[in-house]
């Protein structure tokens, strides 16, 4: 009745899940009402969280997709499951037919109570799903409860540390690309660390995919920060540059790709004493991934099949003593026609891509972060530093010789704004041409004259990048 709204929720059909068995109340109303009941429940859900995501749905369409009767089912059934068994997904169908099988069409109480415990958790992660996209009705809004649904894929043999226990969850309902979903060609189970990293190396090079479609994107990734990053027109330039950047780091690093890899970049990537953990692209040329198998019979190859963001609002989610801090991902990407060029000579084309590039790279080190670039290559990182001075030392220390190759004019960016003017005088003095900031302080008029009166570039971006 009601075009369908209303078919399961009749006491013929929750009465027979419901019913106790060995209950003589229970028997005579059954046989009163003519119910028989119902050993065995397999429902499907309607499939509301990926009709949710789904482009170009009305909020109408969607609400057709909750289903009412089906988790009501799974319910009476997951209730009494002392009787009933329960199936709410076909990963469920071998294990269920199997013991219909080999115990004269019967299941085990174990059985039925694991059944019964992962339908009460399909019902919660539906509801919540429900209730999430209910609670926002506005793409800015936070919904006034949190509830997160992650499935657990596998434990881990430890976590940061090897005393540490540790699991990997997967959230279903995300069309995104993701390291946790992807497919793995080769290698050894991965670790919590290389989980961590190799999600930061494929954020960078999807970044960069982004700022640069056209183009090849590579990161090099330790602990959570590029060591290498730049942007090529092959696979294999892209990947000769970024380790380029810094080859001590590059050793047992991350490494990411936006394009498939092919054999050219192959070969590349095994040459003289290189090493990486793991090694992540949409996908492998066959002959690549054979060749890079043998070279090391340990190391991850991860395809993501896509590399480009979903449309849909992301958010980042980080546990503290307490509760949960929750925001919008920075999704902000370098856009030069929005800059300020504040100071210096005028910046071409060349410059401004490339300012674009170091200003993407910068994004991805942990604050406080200062970026050295020439080109399309990073060529030091100055990261993680508690003032702003420091990490504009560091990263012309990790530049090293790099900085007095020549080529084209070296470009510095920082996350955040310069409160004074003494570290851009250290830049400057290390042979910096142009400098890429946000502005924003109240001294920036010291820095925009220093770079006035020292012939350099000054390019404001308006945008803060901190990362912790």
């Amino acid at each position: 009745m009601m075009d369908g709204r209303v078919k399961t929720l009749h006491p013929a059909i929750h009465g027979a899940l419901l019913g106790l068995r060995e209950n003589e109340e229970h028997l005579r109303a059954m046989q009163q009402h003519n119910i028989t009941p119902i050993d065995l429940v397999c429902v499907n859900l309607y499939p509301f969280e990926k009709t949710m995501l789904a482009e170009g749905i009305t909020r109408e369409e969607v609400i057709e997709q909750i289903d009412i009767g089906g988790p009501s089912m799974l319910r009476s059934a997951a209730k009494n499951f002392r009787y009933v068994t329960v199936v709410t997904n076909p990963g469920q169908y071998d294990r269920v037919i199997n013991e219909l099988r080999t115990n004269d069409g019967n299941t085990t109480m174990e059985l039925r109570h694991d059944l019964a415990a992962a339908a009460f958790m399909r019902t919660a992660e539906y509801d919540t799903a429900i209730s999430s996209w209910m609670g926002t009705r506005r793409p800015e809004s936070y919904p006034s409860m949190l509830r997160l649904s992650y499935a657990k894929q596998h434990e881990l043999r430890y976590g940061e540390n090897p005393h540490q226990s540790a699991a990997v969850y997967a959230n279903p309902a995300s069309p995104e690309p993701s390291v946790v979903n992807s497919r793995q060609l080769h290698g050894k189970p991965l670790s919590y660390n290389n989980l961590h990293d190799a999600a930061a190396a494929l954020e960078a090079v999807q970044e960069l995919h982004e700022v640069f479609p056209d183009q090849t994107g590579v990161a090099i990734i330790k602990h959570a920060n590029p060591c290498g990053m730049s942007v090529a027109a092959s696979p294999a330039a892209a990947f000769d540059l970024a380790y380029a950047s810094d080859p001590l780091a590059a050793y047992g690093g991350i490494l990411a790709c936006n394009r498939p890899i092919d054999l050219a970049t192959a070969e590349r990537i095994i040459a003289d004493q290189k090493f990486f953990e793991v090694i992540v692209a949409p996908d492998f040329e066959n002959e690549a991934a054979a060749l890079l198998g043998e070279r090391w019979k340990n190391v991850r190859l991860l395809a993501t099949d896509a590399i480009e963001h979903s449309g849909n609002r992301k958010l980042n989610y980080k546990s503290i003593p307490g509760g949960m801090l929750v925001q919008e991902r920075d999704m902000k990407i370098a856009r030069p026609t929005s800059w300020t060029h504040a100071a210096g000579p005028d910046p071409d084309e060349q410059l401004l891509n490339e300012a674009a590039f170091i200003w993407t790279a910068v994004k991805h080190l942990k604050s406080n972060a200062v970026a050295i670039g020439r080109g399309m290559q990073l060529v030091g990182g100055g990261m993680g530093q508690v003032d702003r001075v420091m990490a504009c030392r560091t990263a012309i220390l990790r530049a090293g010789d790099r900085m007095g190759e020549t080529g084209r004019p070296l470009i510095a960016a920082s996350d955040a704004f310069f409160p004074f003017a003494d570290g851009p005088e250290l830049l400057i003095e290390a042979g910096i041409s142009c400098i890429v900031h946000p502005g924003g302080s109240m001294r920036d008029q010291d820095t925009i004259d220093l770079c006035n009166e020292r012939n350099v570039t000054c390019l404001l971006t308006g945008v803060r990048h901190f990362r912790h």
